[in-house]
């Protein structure tokens, strides 16, 4: 600690949680660093303070006068809720969040002050204000009816009080019947966001609810246009609630909220509307799959930038389905609670904020100093004032309250609103919203929406039914309705189209076929009347025929004049031609360049020209140009001197040329020039002065002037165009001459040519009419052709399809009914679709029955029997799943349906793999990818699939889902530019509307939290045992007669393919009828296809009808086989039942079905069908059970062996399931109104049971016989063998179960062996001898990518096994590594296998169990590098792992499972010892000079091995610590045996004695008494006397050591040993069987039901109750704590007697108890009512008084106690009684030794008070022990010592006549020891001579922890009790004394 003073503020009342502060009670030593001041609770009159300067400061500004006076009210009334609702509203731990402080007081009064006095005129609003108020900080979290209830009496009652009004009259206006109940206070809204477009938003009362909704839907709206996700709410009132209080908060300052509701209940759509409606940005973090802390700073940080820096008021929208890591939450904590996050900027970014803070200030005119500090806290109060948190939480499971208790602030700084499941009304609303515009009748809607509502309700009930009973978790939320009505809605439709089509074309079909045979009777009048007008058209046109001749004669001779003139005419046209051509030729070469020049001139404007101009002294090429262009012009020079001064005259052009480009028109004169006739002369001067002059090019003049480039390419042009003009005028004269003669000819030729077209039309018309003529004709003859045609079509038509027209006309009808039927068939659907895929298929087929009735019930019209394949199943789509591998049972039909209906993704509970297999090959064709989470690229792969909109597969997910899929999942996109996308994580991607995602999960019984549940349509996709049993019976058969299954598998395909066909028959039939136009008969392609299409639906049909007799034949063949795919189902599933018992016990379908068909191969052959069965059956179940079992823990394998006797017999019908019930659990306990008849041996418990018994069917009467007879029933009860005795009476005939049960009334211990037999008798006793352990036939099972796993179980060690079987196979040595798994090993093992795999060598990992984060990698490693492919056939890898959830299971489902545990059972032991290396290996087993003794030593270790391990079995009084004695303590024994006998002459017995007893076995041993017992135990077999025959080994003549003889005589000799040993045998009372066998007996019951669904019993009081009553009836009996100080005075401490020194310290001990028990029970009690915080350990109290345990916060301050509650109790009194006894009235006389918590001190005292009154060392002071006569009390104090009592031999009994001890009594299992007096004595004199030394421990457990003196903290001292036998026979017998029972 500083130097400096440090304070510490205790607050009470408002500090620790649920405002007590003694549970944050801070420890003295950290308290006496620091000055401790409290700081008291206000008191009320200062909060009246406080609040009222507030009130009065607002309403004196601008309120009227009366305000002032109802301010003070305000207070006050706040005041009154605010402590009535500390009072009331309690934080219990399922309303954890009811914690008020006076941030709640504060934001009453704030938010009243938030209405300005322009809104404020009445008083009746101001309490209506306070009373919106008042509800949203304290009501909007309550979570039920009650507590809402009691809060609105509390208004009701404060607003009369405080203000003088009634509620009625305050809030009349929102109750028609004047009447105020809770629920219209729903109707009391005040907010800012009425008017949207005013300017400020005015906090106001909002009275038009109407209004209020059209608004929040303009709202809506708005948001919707300019989001990205697009939100379809539906604005009901419980939505518009829940989105003004958000809003109301966001206008707050550091309005935080905490919205609590379970997912899909509207948190999230609420918060981002409300965010919208305020125009606030909202922030959410993108959680990715590698989002990180860091990450999450980085966001932090940027929030903080955004509203510090940049001032945007922001909203933070943070969901617990974010919640990384809880660090996330603690940092949200401080940021409410601070507005910071300590440390969150580094310096050098703290730095640059400050800069920009800084900048901030100045601009805001802030006066602040400028230091770092000050503008950090600047920004930190702008974070707080633009921030606003919403945190949106879900209430189940213990996150929350955690949460809750952690971080304060969560409910300190949030204003909490608890989102209820939705209110009737908001749920009929939504529907009536989504259902308005489906075309229903009124009153059938107004019954949909009801159902809709019952299906909500009804699934909530079956949910909760389905955890109770199978343990499995299934939410119903809002979305789930949503997702039924959207169901309901789409399917509606789509279906009613679908029907209403099928349905008009059948109409469409029958039309036509109508109309056809109507056509029949019209044609054939038709056809008579065409026939006389064809005979008369065809005279007409013969006539005709003759007079066209003669005019075509005429006009030939006309065409023979005029081709003459022609010809004249085409010559004279060549000849002007060819000189036209000529001249255009010519002309060519020079049009370009001039073109060329014109456009150059184009491209100068008269700024070029001027500049030009401007030029006071021209360069000599501009001048050079423009004296061209002035020659060209014809322009004269100016004659100037010569300015070189040579004194001749020059001509100077530059002057002329100024005063042209002066013209305006210059440019358009040398457009415009006369090219055609330029003087001979101007051309000849520029030919010569110009053209040839180097610096008149274009290109040099550029580079001068580009207006003069384009003047010089002109001139060039135009002396181009003057040299051809010059060649091409002669030519042009000709061609006019030519062209006049022409023109003449032309003439002549036309008048020609008139004369013979007169001719040529006259001719026309002739011809004209006459093809008019033919064509009437023709048509004739057609239309009498196409007549006879349509009869002909016509009679076609109506023979092929008359036979449909009934069919169509029935299915029409059919369609009808369907149509009307569709409403309540999709509704059920829809109700299936959206609730039920995660029920089981007794669940569904339940709730669909009750949907069913009820829908008939409400009159919807429906099938009357529902089925969802019906409805929305399409049988061709089914036959293809089928073919795809779904299983055929209609819970798996269903489940396609409902995948492919969904309009969610579906997640399918699949741990057989089968809908995996199936989407593998369904979708194969599509290119489906398959991905896991664990896939580095599955990112990129599902980012290909969403474009290219191909299916994927996600498959082995967890509970949790990635959060980075969440979009996809959503289906949230966005239209842009008419395109879709979809933002996934930072990528936005275009969205293909093909796209499917399937995905799977492998677990048994995953949890999915509603967040994940809303998201996906959950299925259960576990295989049914219909569906099982058709893939078997399909394997038999195809194993048995395979070419007839091969022939069913190609009809079911050919039958597929077949009925598709016909249906796309059929489909073309109807759609050629419904798409041919106007008349079908006319439509010859038409008939056509229908006709054809007809031939082949008869040819298809007539196959069908064949193929399927043969399909019945085939069928009645595998029905044969029924009995084996039943028998194997059964099987099945009674191992896939293991998995509860423990989590490695997964067995997959695949490994099943490998099993299955290997049975089908190897069983015995037969050609008579039931011989072959019943040899199928035996073969399979044998091979199962020999599987199964090495994969059990021997605990288990009986267990497994009575599941499948029962569950085969079940099968049967042969077991009575009340009975089997009743076996298991002894039956409900109820009070028994019936006297015990014989209470001396009869236990209560067991009559109790006997009288439920009474009660089963065929045990009528038996309570009755019981009561007559209870001598002849002690028989039985006290029979060494009860499970083979008959019963009296005629109980005798019992058989089976019943049997059983009676023997579990009376003699549960013996329930073990009667199961053994029951099993043998029904099953055969191979099955009650499960195999011995067998490392070659698991390595025969397995192959290179199969891994074997060791299931390890304490002291199994398989590793030396291993090795030594790897050495055997040649695979010794470095072709096995080894490496045992651990932190950062994992990458080391990879690197391992990959060597191994190409190698073939053997990989070996450890203890898998300590890397359960590296499991997953090593699941990837098994299913995608270990692949057949590229793995070593050599390869194995083998795997070593205790049980763990966390190993993946598709390693233990394909993988080989081993237990090696030591056998159970001494026969079991031994033969494992034999069987094993090294005596099973010849050469060790002979290996010995001294062969005799050898093997009988070896025998004899053996048996000392078996009987070392069997001990433990039987507890504390085997081994006080069961030790992990293993193979290795024998195999070093075993070869010290041989190697001493090797060398040694005699048998060295004492060497060998300490080797193996001190050294091998003695070195795991820690108990000096378990030591003492081991060496007495190996002192039988290590003696002399084992050199004898037949030397016996325990009592009687069963065991003994065998005679010398072969290895195999030893085999037989340990076979022939019974299966069970007598407790004589391992040196034992038969007693220490009872308790070793009640326990087995529950062990094995407990697991049979953990296999079993929950069979919920009702009770009345809730567990809160029952622990309540509990507390209270322990605190009423518990005394007030010892008063030391009194004591002290009676019993000073004293040297005489230090008995007053051991009272004071144990009074201390009890006292420290005492207030711990105390003090948790008051707060227990608090808590429940909800005074308190139930804080974990006193949840930990309460778990543990629900099961009658005492709690482990009690035992931490307590003496050892091994009672349940009850007795501890009780025992804690009588103990503390036993003290106040001695403080009343002196010491006893006998001292209850029992009764001490540190009964040592006791002893001390003891001998201290003698070592002090005959001054005697202490050192040298010992006891002994004389049993007295007297069993409880004494008369006097004897002369020195004590008398004690309270002690129980247990293992022996106290023999009052000889007074010594003697073997127990059956049955009897302690006896108490009468008074003992403890003589202290110089223990150097004492005789110890014919005692047993019988240690004495204060509970049974005998075992504690090793103190510092050698001895178990649980052991006391050792007493010598006298005894006639060895001591050896004690010792083995366990014996010892103990303080206390166990019950």
């Amino acid at each position: 600690m500083k130097a400096e003073e440090n304070l510490l503020f205790q607050i009470p009342g408002s500090q620790g949680p649920g405002g007590r502060c003694e549970s944050v009670c801070f420890p003295g030593r950290f308290t006496r660093h620091l000055n401790i001041i409290s700081i008291n609770a206000f008191e009320d009159d200062i909060l009246t303070k406080i609040f009222s300067s507030i009130a009065d400061w607002h309403f004196g500004k601008g309120f009227d006068v009366i305000f002032l006076r109802y301010g003070r009210m305000l207070v006050h009334a706040t005041m009154t809720i605010y402590k009535a609702a500390v009072e009331n509203f309690l934080p219990t731990p399922s309303k954890s969040h009811y914690v008020f402080n006076l941030r709640d007081f504060s934001r009453v009064i704030q938010g009243v002050l938030l209405c300005p006095h322009t809104h404020m005129q009445d008083i009746e609003k101001f309490i209506r204000l306070w009373i919106h108020e008042v509800y949203r900080v304290f009501y909007d979290r309550l979570i039920d009816h009650e507590d809402r209830q009691v809060f609105f009496n509390m208004v009701k009652e404060t607003t009369s009080n405080c203000f003088k009004q009634t509620v009625e009259k305050v809030l009349i206006h929102l109750s028609p019947t004047g009447k105020i109940v809770d629920d219209n206070i729903r109707s009391l809204f005040f907010g800012d966001f009425f008017k949207p477009e005013s300017d400020p938003k005015i906090y106001d009362e909002i009275t038009d609810l109407k209004q209020l909704t059209v608004v929040m839907e303009y709202y809506l709206e708005e948001f919707n246009n300019i989001s990205k996700a697009p939100m379809s709410l539906v604005m009901f009132r419980f939505a518009i609630e829940h989105i003004s209080r958000i809003c109301r908060v966001l206008k707050q300052d550091k309005g935080h909220l905490l919205l609590v509701g379970i997912g899909g209940s509207g948190r999230q759509s609420a918060s981002k509307l409300s965010t919208f409606m305020n125009s606030y940005e909202l922030y959410q973090i993108e959680i990715t799959k590698s989002y990180s802390s860091h990450d999450w700073r980085e966001d932090l940080k940027k929030i903080m930038l955004q509203v510090g820096v940049a001032t945007k008021s922001t909203v933070f929208l943070f969901a617990d389905n974010q919640i990384k890591d809880e660090s996330y939450v603690e940092d949200i904590n401080m940021l409410l609670n601070t507005g910071d996050v300590p440390n969150i900027f580094p310096a050098d970014e703290k730095a640059d904020l400050v800069e920009k803070m800084q900048t901030a200030a100045r601009t805001e005119g802030e006066k602040i100093e400028v230091t770092p500090l000050s503008m950090y806290n600047f920004f930190i109060e702008r974070v707080k004032k633009n921030l606003h948190i919403v945190l949106a939480m879900s209430p189940i499971g213990d996150a929350f309250r955690n949460r809750l208790r952690m971080f304060p602030s969560l409910i300190n700084c949030c204003t909490i609103d608890w989102f209820q499941s939705w209110p009737t009304d908001a749920l009929e609303l939504v529907a009536n919203k989504f259902l308005e515009d489906v075309e229903l009748d009124d009153n059938i809607r107004i019954e949909v929406i009801s159902m809709c509502k019952y299906f909500q309700e009804s699934v909530k009930d079956l949910s909760l039914d389905y955890y109770n009973t199978l343990r499995r978790h299934n939410y119903v939320t809002p979305t789930s309705y949503l997702e039924l009505i959207l169901t309901f809605k789409t399917l509606l439709n789509t279906k009613r189209q679908e029907v209403d089509m099928m349905r008009n074309r059948y109409l469409t079909g029958l039309q036509k076929l109508e109309f056809a045979s109507s056509q029949v009777a019209v044609m054939q009048v038709e056809l008579t009347a065409l026939q006389p007008q064809l005979i008369h058209t065809s005279e007409e046109t013969a006539k005709m025929m003759v007079k066209i001749e003669e005019e075509t004669r005429e006009a030939d001779a006309k065409k023979l004049l005029v081709q003459a003139d022609e010809k004249e005419a085409n010559a004279a046209a060549a000849i002007a031609q060819e000189i036209k051509n000529e001249c255009e030729g010519d002309l060519a070469e020079a049009m370009p360049a001039l073109e060329a020049a014109l456009a150059a001139l184009d491209t100068l404007n008269p700024a070029d020209i001027s500049l030009v101009k401007s030029m006071q002294n021209p360069p000599g090429p501009v001048k050079l140009v423009m004296e061209s262009i002035c020659v060209m012009k014809g322009l004269k020079p100016e004659r100037k001197p010569d300015s070189s001064g040579s004194g001749k005259m020059i001509e100077d052009y530059w002057g002329v040329s100024r005063k042209i480009l002066g013209d305006l028109k210059f440019l358009e004169s040398l457009k415009t020039y006369d090219k055609d006739n330029i003087p001979p002369v101007i051309m000849k001067r520029i030919r010569e002065r110009f053209i040839d002059h180097p610096d008149f090019q274009p290109a040099v003049i550029k580079n001068v002037s580009s207006a003069c480039e384009g003047l010089c390419k002109w001139v060039r042009a135009m002396e181009v165009y003057d040299r051809v003009a010059k060649v091409v005028a002669p030519k042009r004269e000709r061609l006019r001459e030519a062209e006049g003669k022409l023109d003449t000819q032309m003439r002549k030729l036309n008048q020609k040519r008139g004369e013979l077209k007169l001719v040529e039309d006259r001719l026309q018309a002739l011809n004209d009419d006459f093809e008019e003529m033919n064509t009437k004709k023709k048509t004739l003859e057609e239309n009498i052709e196409i007549c006879s045609q349509k009869l002909i079509r016509a009679e076609k038509l109506i023979s092929g399809l008359g036979g449909e027209k009934d069919r169509w006309t029935e299915a029409t009808r059919q369609l009808g009914i369907r149509y009307t039927n569709l409403t309540g068939d999709v509704l059920l659907s829809s109700g299936t679709v959206a609730y039920l895929g995660a029920f089981t298929v007794d669940y569904r087929a339940r709730c669909q029955k009750e949907w069913l009735a009820q829908c008939k019930d409400k009159v919807i019209p429906g099938s009357s029997d529902f089925s969802l394949s019906n409805t929305l199943g399409d049988p061709v789509k089914i036959r293809a799943w089928q073919i795809a591998g779904l299983p055929v049972d209609s819970f798996s039909i269903d489940n396609g349906i409902i995948v492919s209906n969904s309009r969610r993704w579906a997640l399918m509970i699949d741990p057989q793999g089968q809908a995996n297999k199936w989407i593998k090959n369904m979708e194969k064709a599509n290119k489906l990818s398959v991905i896991k989470f664990s896939d580095a690229s599955y990112v990129r792969t599902l980012e290909n699939a969403l474009q290219f909109g191909t299916p994927v597969l996600l498959e082995n997910v967890g509970e949790e889902l990635d959060a980075f899929i969440e979009p996809i999942l959503l289906k949230s996109t966005f239209r842009q530019q008419g395109v879709e996308y979809m933002r996934l994580g930072e990528n936005i991607i275009e969205y293909s509307r093909d796209f499917k995602l399937y995905i799977t999960t492998r677990l048994r019984n995953p949890h999915y939290l509603p967040e994940v549940a809303v998201k996906v349509c959950l299925l259960n996709f576990m295989i049914t045992p219909l569906g099982l049993q058709d893939q078997l019976l399909g394997i038999v058969a195809a194993k048995e007669k395979p070419e007839l299954e091969e022939k069913k598998n190609e009809l079911i395909v050919e039958s597929a393919k077949n009925k598709k066909q016909l249906k796309e028959i059929e489909d073309k039939i109807l759609e050629v009828l419904s798409l041919s136009e106007g008349n079908i008969l006319e439509d010859e392609t038409a008939i056509k296809v229908l006709s054809s299409s007809k031939m082949l639906s008869e040819e298809i049909s007539e196959k069908q009808k064949i193929a399927s007799v043969t399909e019945t034949q085939i069928d009645q063949t595998r029905m044969g086989y029924k009995p084996v795919a039943i028998h194997s189902a059964t099987i099945f599933f009674c191992i896939s039942d293991l998995a509860n018992i423990e989590p490695m016990y997964q067995y997959s379908l695949t490994w099943f079905i490998n099993l299955y068909v290997h049975s089908l191969i190897h069983s015995n052959k037969s050609e008579e069908l039931d011989l072959r069965i019943e040899y199928i059956i035996e073969h399979f179940t044998l091979s199962i059970y020999n599987n199964v079992c090495r994969s059990l823990f021997e605990k288990d394998k009986l267990l497994f062996s009575l599941l499948l006797t029962i569950g085969i017999m079940k099968e049967k019908k042969r077991i009575n399931e009340e009975v089997w019930y009743f076996l298991l659990t002894g039956g409900v306990a109820l009070d028994n109104p019936f006297p015990n008849p014989a209470p001396e041996w009869l236990s209560e418990k067991a009559w109790a049971e006997v009288v439920r018994a009474s009660a089963l069917p065929k045990l009528k009467g038996l309570m009755g016989h019981l009561q007559q007879n209870a001598d002849e029933w002690k028989l039985i009860y006290d029979s060494t063998w009860p499970h083979e005795e008959d019963f009296p009476g005629s109980w005798k005939f019992l058989q089976g179960l019943e049997r059983m049960v009676i023997l579990r009334c009376l003699r549960p211990d013996k329930m073990v062996p009667a199961i053994r037999e029951f099993i043998a008798e029904h099953m055969g006793s191979i099955y009650i001898e499960a195999p011995t352990f067998d490392l070659q036939g698991s390595y025969n099972d397995s192959s290179c990518c199969v891994p074997l796993i060791f299931v390890l179980s304490p002291g199994a060690d398989p590793m030396a096994g291993l090795l030594k079987f790897a050495d055997d196979l040649g695979m010794g040595g470095a072709r096995t590594q080894t490496i045992s798994l651990g932190q950062g090993q994992g990458s080391i093992a990879a690197k391992m296998i990959n060597t191994a795999i190409k190698d073939g060598t053997w990989v070996v990992l450890q203890n898998c169990h300590l890397a359960t984060s590296w499991m997953p990698s090593l699941e990837k490693i098994c299913e995608e590098v270990i692949v057949p492919e590229s793995t070593n056939i050599r390869f194995r890898l083998w795997l070593t792992s205790y049980p763990s959830e966390k190993f993946p299971v598709s390693i233990l489902q394909n993988g080989i499972k081993m237990t090696n545990e030591p056998p159970k059972g001494l026969r079991a032991n031994l033969l494992r010892s034999y069987l094993n290396d090294p005596i099973s290996d010849p050469v060790f087993f002979q290996s010995c000079t001294k062969a005799v003794i050898w093997q009988k030593l070896l025998f004899g270790l053996c048996f000392f091995h078996a009987i070392v391990q069997e001990r433990r079995n039987f507890g504390p009084l085997g081994w006080n610590i069961p030790y992990e004695f293993n193979e290795s303590d024998l195999r070093i024994s075993m070869r010290q045996i041989q190697m001493f006998l090797n060398d040694y002459k005699e048998v060295p017995f004492e060497a060998l004695t300490y080797l193996t007893g001190e050294c091998n076995y003695g070195g795991r041993v820690t108990d000096d008494k378990d030591r003492r017992l081991l060496l007495s135990l190996l002192s039988t077999f290590y003696c002399k006397e084992i050199e004898q025959d037949h030397y016996s080994l325990a009592p009687g003549d069963i065991y003994y050591i065998p005679p010398h003889g072969s290895y195999q005589s030893y085999i037989e000799y340990l076979r022939n040993l019974p299966i069970t040993a007598h407790p004589e045998v391992f040196g034992l009372h038969e007693n220490a069987d009872i308790t070793k066998d009640n326990q087995e007996t529950n062990q094995l019951f407990q697991g049979v039901l953990l296999t079993l669904p929950r069979q919920s019993g009702g009770s009345g009081k809730s567990p809160q109750e029952v622990i309540e009553d509990l507390a209270q009836d322990i605190l009423s009996k518990l005394p007030d704590d010892f008063d030391l100080e009194v004591v002290v005075k009676l019993y000073p401490v004293v040297y005489e007697e230090s008995m007053n020194t051991v009272l004071r310290q144990e009074l201390i001990r009890f006292n420290r108890l005492t207030k711990v028990v105390r003090r948790s029970l008051i707060d227990l009690g608090r808590a429940i009512k909800g005074q308190v915080l139930m804080s974990s350990e006193l949840e930990d109290v309460f778990s543990s008084m629900i099961v009658g345990k005492v709690p482990a916060m009690w035992m931490a301050k307590s003496y050892p106690s091994l009672k349940p509650l009850g007795g501890y109790v009780a025992d804690l009194l009588a103990r503390l009684a036993f003290f106040q006894e001695w403080i009343d009235h002196g010491p006893p006389v006998v001292f209850w030794i029992s009764g001490f918590y540190f009964t040592q001190s006791f002893l001390t005292g003891v001998s201290q008070n003698y070592a002090r009154k005959y001054t005697i060392p202490i050192d040298h002071i010992g006891f002994e022990f004389e049993v007295t006569t007297r069993e409880t009390v004494m008369e006097s104090n004897p002369e020195d010592g004590a008398y004690i009592k309270g002690l129980f031999l247990e293992g022996a009994r106290w023999d009052r006549k000889t007074m010594q001890i003697e073997e127990s009594f059956p049955k009897i299992l302690y006896d108490p020891l009468p008074i003992i007096w403890l003589k202290p004595g110089e223990s150097a004199i004492f005789l110890h001579q014919n005692i047993y030394v019988c240690p004495v421990y204060k509970t049974s457990a005998r075992r504690g922890i090793l103190s510092t003196t050698g001895h178990s903290t649980n052991y006391v001292l050792s007493i010598e009790l006298p005894t006639d036998r060895p001591q050896k026979h004690w010792i083995n017998r366990g014996v010892a004394s103990l303080c206390q029972l166990d019950n």
